[in-house]
């Protein structure tokens, strides 16, 4: 008869993920780093009990570390999974009701960017013997539902443990999917409380190492000659690279693939640093928030090649920025949902770096023109020129956001990494930000989720610190973001992690400032500014008196300030370079003019107008809105 443990739920849990480890080629690493943690009624008995306990006997098997707010546990796992390239993550347990439901957002930015992270909220007695218990939710149509189906359609795993027996195959099924690069995002095992404390005899089969091999498929022989015909004989092919091109690690391979055919490469948000920006080949992101010289020539492009790409609407500008009517999609992707999309009759289900290892075998002797090659060129120095604009100093005393991205990327390292996620920001981002290093380019836009920049960016140090690397993580984010979810700061001082936040101040939401107005609506809700009794609105010139230096600084932090004036750029740097030297994180505060806007990239994206209105802007929006619309395809390729 096979030896057993008597414990917990939670301790059997817990020492469980504490002996799970990935396994990527020669690389291996635990696949739960540890766990983040906030106690309720729900979990302080069970999870916390546990981690309690492990933390005096064996206090290296699970390291479990605070968090203010749960969702933000979540934005940490994120950050982290993202700098290890998937290959691990961190658990977070909440108690019952609201601490369980708070990660809900964190879940489903986990799930929308395809990044692993496992979610253990805390559920209501599986007994029911005292029911109904505080928080718990209570619907007469269904008994047994309970806050945390609310993560079903959130999660790439769900399951919820009645039973101490259900854990074996819950746990491990958890495991499957979030060491899956096809399935991986939002793990969810939901714990009763009752059950989290329950003794059980647990195999020790089940609480030894176990070994997770990542996946990594290769292409299909026919699927594959089929991709390679069709871009043979391509005039003017494009490469659209994501972020499955870096999560396998294959952003060699695919320089070496468009130095021998010379072919182009347009960027997704999170595919930024495949390629150094000064690169050839590299024409930086495309789509609605693209550049201008990735989205000329993919207007014109007849093969496209999608690698590691989900195809969000930013990236395909809402279906406008593919415009030549013979296009055609080569869809490279381990997902087979991804690899099918727009129609495609090219799909290559396959790993990135095993599929563009062998295009490189399979496309010797194929290079694009000499006439296309110049296009690329003159459409890449074109837009470089247009950068450096956008970056000259203008002294002006409330300096545009581009000027102050300018000045940030002069004083960081070539490896240091720039996060973000929601508002303006990104979209100045893709457009401007001269990513120098594959791991460089952190912007969370599959979500962009307002307020995980200082949660996603502390989770992203995490990673970084856990292998030696003692890069600087730079976290740029505008006041409304900013005002969001900014606990997460107290975690940094706590711990001694260092990041770097500059906060840009424009007294609003700039990012749906702007969409206001183009769709008519004069933005409307967007400024920060006292309530005008007699307009009742918010529309008025009388800014507030929030001090979020000072609020910064109320966490523990060190804080630089810089004044507006003509020297504000020149401060900016200054206070970039004081905080790269300190050991300590460094919160930086600089106001701007939200209505300086960088160059115009020509991407569109989908926001629809109204059909009638009283007000004249929405009705000349509602003209453009449709004439912008008439270049929207199918995209059947």
């Amino acid at each position: 008869m096979a030896a057993t443990k008597t414990m917990t739920v939670s301790q059997a849990l817990v020492e469980f993920l504490g002996h799970q480890w990935t396994v990527d080629g020669e690389h291996r690493e635990r696949t739960i780093a540890g766990m983040f943690g906030i106690f309720g009624h729900g979990n302080v008995a069970g999870i916390g009990q546990a981690l309690k306990q492990y933390n005096v006997d064996e206090p290296e098997l699970m390291p479990y570390y605070q968090a203010r707010n749960e969702q933000a546990m979540v934005h940490q796992s994120v950050g982290y999974a993202r700098m290890h390239r998937r290959r691990g993550t961190y658990a977070s347990a909440a108690s019952v009701g609201p601490g369980a439901t708070n990660l809900l957002t964190g879940a489903a930015l986990a799930t929308t960017n395809r990044l692993p992270a496992l979610l253990l909220p805390s559920d209501t007695f599986a007994t029911r013997v005292a029911d109904p218990v505080l928080q718990q939710l209570e619907q007469p149509w269904d008994i047994g539902l309970t806050v945390n189906d609310a993560f079903r359609p959130v999660s790439k795993f769900f399951d919820r443990v009645q039973r101490p027996e259900q854990l074996f195959s819950i746990a491990l099924s958890a495991m499957r999917v979030l060491t899956d690069p096809a399935e991986t995002g939002a793990v969810t095992i939901a714990l009763p409380e009752d059950v989290q404390a329950e003794t059980f005899e647990v195999p020790l089969q089940f609480l030894q190492d176990r070994e997770w091999h990542i996946r990594r498929p290769r292409p299909e022989r026919e699927a594959l000659a089929r991709a390679v015909e069709v871009i043979r004989n391509a005039k003017n092919p494009m490469i659209i690279a994501g972020g499955g091109v870096l999560y396998s690690s294959a952003e060699q391979q695919l320089q070496a693939l468009v130095e021998q055919t010379g072919i182009p490469v347009g960027t997704s948000q999170a595919g930024g640093g495949v390629l150094d920006w000064d690169h050839a080949q590299n024409l930086g992101g495309v789509g609605a928030t693209g550049t201008l010289a990735a989205n000329r020539i993919a207007g014109e492009a007849d093969v496209i090649i999608g690698i590691g790409t989900r195809y969000s609407d930013f990236t395909t500008a809402s279906r406008t920025a593919f415009q030549n009517p013979d296009v055609k999609f080569v869809n490279i992707n381990v997902a087979s949902f991804d690899a099918y999309k727009h129609g495609s009759q090219l799909p290559v289900i396959a790993d990135a770096r095993e599929a563009i290892t062998e295009l490189i075998d399979a496309l010797q002797g194929f290079r694009i023109t000499e006439e296309y090659a110049r296009s690329i060129a003159e459409a890449k120095a074109s837009w470089d020129a247009d950068v450096d604009k956008a970056f000259a100093p203008s002294k002006l005393a409330l300096p545009g956001q581009p000027e102050i991205i300018g000045a940030v990327q002069e004083s960081t390292a070539p490896e240091d990494v720039i996060i973000q996620a929601a508002g303006s920001l990104p979209g100045d981002l893709q457009k401007l930000w001269r990513v120098r290093d594959p791991l460089g380019y952190h912007v969370e836009y599959a979500f962009s989720c307002m307020g995980y920049e200082i949660a996603g960016g502390i989770g992203a140090k995490r990673g970084l610190d856990a292998v030696g690397d003692d890069r600087d993580v730079v976290i740029m984010v505008g006041d409304g973001s900013y005002l969001m979810l900014n606990s997460e700061l107290v975690t940094a001082v706590a711990e001694g992690i260092k990041v770097i936040i500059v906060l840009i101040q424009n007294h609003g939401y700039a990012s749906i400032g702007h969409l206001s107005e183009t769709v008519g609506s004069q933005r409307f809700g967007t400024w920060y500014r006292e309530y005008d009794e007699e307009q009742k609105n918010f529309q008025g010139e009388q800014i507030l008196p929030v001090d979020l230096a000072m609020n910064a600084r109320s966490y523990g932090l060190d804080v630089i300030e810089v004044e507006p004036g003509e020297n504000s750029i020149e401060d900016l740097k200054k206070a970039m370079a004081t905080a790269k030297a300190s050991d300590k994180s460094t919160f930086i505060h600089i106001n701007s003019d939200p209505l300086i806007y960088a160059p115009d990239g020509a991407g569109w994206w989908d926001v629809p107008v109204s059909e009638t209105a009283t007000l004249e802007s929405t009705n000349t929006a509602r003209e453009e809105y449709l004439k912008q619309q008439a270049f929207q395809r199918p995209l059947l390729g």
